[in-house]
């Protein structure tokens, strides 16, 4: 039987095609932590990646369940997602998470640390399972609204090791924390930009990019609108983490 935390609760457990996903909730602070979590089927993942959704999404988002499956398929890691503020199973989904999400980002000053506290609280819990090696490698993956409450929370935890982030600028009600924040990444990064961008502004998105502090940092600009992000660029953002999250050959043995 696999070993968990008594903080961890699933309600759903399923596997198909080599993947395990299972669905339920962290105990937090302030209250259940809904999440979704994959794992190779029969091997301890020695990389976990944490995945955060954009705005008007949930953890079982179709690109997020897509790119955690290939993630596990073919780099053998393991990926936990959780739902945002306001978002699935903490309150909805569609245009009106979206205008929540906008109302909570303009008036609650500590939902940034809040959601980086239930990241870490993820962490710590499925970092002591037989899933995943308690000194696995940690990467982040989130795009808009992933990034607005990730950005800080790769600055923040010195356990993530490579970060994948973008469809964000200089903008909005957290720009100083972000560009502050920014500074203070130090991991490889790989960001994504859309050119044609309906919501950020390019030149904010480029100038975000040129806060971040490490000197390993990619800059990719795809025509298209926000939500136009193509398949190449989820497929290349999940090697990118694959890569820089390499493990040593002789702990992979």
């Amino acid at each position: 039987m696999t070993r968990y935390a008594s903080s961890v609760n699933f309600t759903s457990d399923e596997t198909k095609h080599a993947v395990r996903e299972r669905v339920g909730t962290i105990v937090g602070t302030r209250g259940p932590i809904p999440l979704a979590f994959w794992t190779p089927e029969t091997s301890c993942a020695q990389r976990l990646i944490l995945v955060g959704h954009g705005a008007s999404g949930t953890k079982l988002e179709g690109y997020v369940v897509s790119l955690a499956r290939a993630l596990v398929r073919t780099h053998q890691c393991a990926v936990v997602a959780i739902d945002g503020p306001v978002h699935g199973d903490r309150g909805t989904s569609g245009a009106a998470s979206f205008l929540n999400f906008g109302q909570l980002w303009a008036g609650d000053p500590a939902m940034t640390d809040s959601m980086i506290e239930d990241w870490q609280t993820t962490m710590n819990a499925l970092l002591s399972t037989d899933d995943v090696e308690t000194d696995a490698l940690v990467g982040y993956w989130g795009l808009s609204m992933g990034t607005i409450l990730g950005l800080p929370l790769v600055a923040a935890e010195r356990r993530i090791s490579a970060a994948v982030l973008g469809l964000m600028g200089t903008t909005g009600p957290t720009k100083e924390r972000l560009s502050a924040d920014a500074a203070r990444i130090e991991v490889p990064t790989r960001f994504l930009v859309q050119w044609n961008d309906e919501l950020i502004r390019r030149d904010e998105a480029i100038n975000l990019f040129g806060l971040i502090g490490s000197t390993d940092k990619c800059l990719i600009a795809t025509p298209g609108s926000h939500a136009q992000v193509t398949a190449e660029n989820f497929h290349r953002s999940a090697a990118f983490l694959a890569n820089r999250l390499k493990v040593p050959a002789a702990a992979s043995k």
